[in-house]
């Protein structure tokens, strides 16, 4: 049985039962789970497509496949051939599986950012690979390196990667033949600065080869519980992980990739959405700060990125004590060990509930 590291939220039991015993009831800012409402244009799209029967494509319909590549150069100026999107049951999963799909195994060593969230490193260890956490890239060794996780914005501190360290990556990268995959699931919650995608042609220097972008609807579109998402970039490496899907049966359900064409044809929703999230960051933030947490980095993405100098132990402990709680910061790794990580994903009423307390 391959080694794995406990289930880091297990260990958050005890304070979460401890801020649920405040008398205004918990404020969870653990995890990044939407509360906020489906978008009625998933919905009827995926009630719409609940009739059919049949087994649906692995590849995806060609619906959903141009809705992805349409949101791309709409959005982000990439400029991908529908041919070459995947989609994806959610983006943990493929987040997990990918070195496995692409025959990575021991020996090898993925990097992985040193604050990072969990599944890069599961995903190397399912693999039989060696996860290596760095922020990093010169100073590795000779050994393997056929994958690069990118995060942009970052899970969990908010921190945008600019284009010009992205191509540095992508050239370090295939003067080695490794892939860089980015995961770009908050590309579009930049506040203080706009992420840019690694396909973007400034970054890739026009040429998608080697570099696979992944994308997920669960926080743009509030379709987590649809498990909708895609991974586009290199042809050549889509239609490996293609092959390998069909004879897994990593197939995303017809109905859902109708909802999923449905959201990303629409961005009405997805500025509603971002305008909920950016009001719930203005109160937060501050509030935070003024009750002596340090914010840092935390310039896009779903959460705030803090610290008041103590373990980040004790600074959960103490806002369960309020009835807030929080993810401690070493859940993504050593370097997080004197922060925490909270969570803009709670209705007004609850966010409005922890500036209260924190004053």
């Amino acid at each position: 049985m391959i080694g794995l590291p406990d289930f880091p939220w297990d260990r958050l039991v005890p304070y979460k039962r401890r801020a649920a015993e405040h008398a205004g009831g918990i404020v969870d800012l653990s995890v990044g789970t939407p509360v906020d409402p489906v978008p009625a244009v998933a919905r009827e799209a995926l009630a719409g497509a609940s009739g059919g029967p049949g087994y649906p494509l692995t590849h995806g319909t060609e619906q959903v496949r141009r809705s992805a590549a349409g949101w791309l150069a709409r959005r982000h100026g990439v400029t991908v051939d529908p041919a070459d999107i995947l989609p994806t049951i959610g983006s943990k999963e493929l987040v997990a599986w990918l070195p496995t799909l692409l025959g990575v195994g021991p020996g090898d060593r993925v990097v992985l950012p040193s604050l990072a969230y969990p599944t890069y490193d599961v995903g190397a260890r399912l693999a039989g690979a060696t996860p290596h956490p760095t922020d990093g890239l010169l100073g590795l060794g000779p050994e393997r390196v056929p994958l690069v996780w990118v995060n942009s914005p970052s899970n969990p501190t908010g921190q945008v990667l600019p284009a010009e360290h992205l191509r540095k990556v992508v050239e370090w990268a295939r003067e080695r033949g490794a892939v860089v995959a980015s995961d770009e699931c908050y590309i579009e919650l930049g506040w203080e600065q706009t992420p840019v995608s690694i396909l973007r042609p400034d970054v890739c220097g026009g040429s998608h080869e080697g570099l696979l972008a992944v994308h997920s609807l669960s926080k743009r579109s509030n379709l987590a519980g649809y498990r909708a998402g895609f991974v586009t970039g290199d042809p050549g490496l889509v239609a490996r992980l293609l092959e390998v899907r069909k004879h897994a049966g990593m197939i995303m359900p017809g109905p859902v990739q109708a909802a999923m064409a449905a959201a990303l044809d629409d961005d009405t929703h997805a500025e509603e959405q971002r305008e909920r999230y950016a009001a719930r960051r203005a109160l937060l933030r501050p509030a935070l700060e003024k009750a002596g947490w340090r914010v840092e980095h935390s310039t896009a993405g779903l959460y705030l990125w803090a610290t008041d100098d103590r373990g980040c132990w004790e600074q959960v402990q103490a806002l369960a004590e309020m009835g807030i709680l929080v993810a401690p910061g070493d859940f993504y790794g050593t370097a997080g060990g004197s922060h925490i990580r909270i969570a803009m994903t709670a209705s007004d009423e609850r966010i409005n509930a922890a500036v209260l307390r924190l004053q």
